[in-house]
């Protein structure tokens, strides 16, 4: 398997590359598993930050879960936000906006408890996601913060992939090329 080496939070990693279409392929970056680098992700992404700039955290499922929950522990903060994938039952009176991501087939929908809703309105929100690309995912989210009646104070990501890295709305720890099907980046 083609790899790409990079750097991240001060550590080393190989990320796979994976195919998303003929022409399009990505370099995986995935945290499951990898506490020492979800500990590091989390402090870093932290820095981005100003203290006292957000109320709550808040992601998307499922690769941002471990870094949201350390992200959560290294600022102390009790509370933080996750939009899941699908209505739980647990979930009272569950609010919806759909979602479009380059590592998702087809259109998803994202889903927050009219519970959570109510703790996000009034509240400034701070987004945060694993990997950026097309900034489907990010708008989705966006739209649930504005749907539950809280503001988004910021959006910060381990990385930017593509074009996501000219965002100047986004702070992020590194830039993340795409691939060609032979492993070497696009131009």
């Amino acid at each position: 398997m083609l790899t790409y080496s990079m750097r991240i939070a001060g550590l080393e990693r190989q990320l796979p590359i994976c195919r998303v279409t003929d022409d399009l392929y990505i370099g995986a970056f995935i945290c499951f598993g990898d506490a020492e680098l979800t500990v590091a992700c989390a402090r870093e992404l932290l820095k981005l930050v100003p203290e006292g700039s957000y109320d709550y955290l808040f992601t998307a499922e499922a690769k941002s879960i471990p870094l949201i929950h350390e992200m959560a522990r290294q600022s102390g903060a009790g509370k933080y936000f996750i939009a899941r994938k699908g209505p739980k039952a647990y979930m009272p009176d569950p609010i919806h906006v759909e979602d479009h991501s380059i590592t998702t087939a087809g259109t998803q929908r994202l889903y927050l408890g009219r519970d959570d809703a109510e703790l996000i309105c009034g509240k400034r929100i701070l987004l945060m996601d694993d990997v950026i690309s097309t900034g489907g995912s990010l708008h989705a989210m966006e739209e649930l913060v504005k749907l539950a009646g809280g503001t988004v104070a910021g959006r910060v990501a381990v990385l930017a992939e593509g074009d996501a890295q000219n965002r100047d709305d986004i702070k992020f720890l590194a830039p993340l090329p795409l691939f060609n099907a032979d492993g070497t980046v696009k131009g």
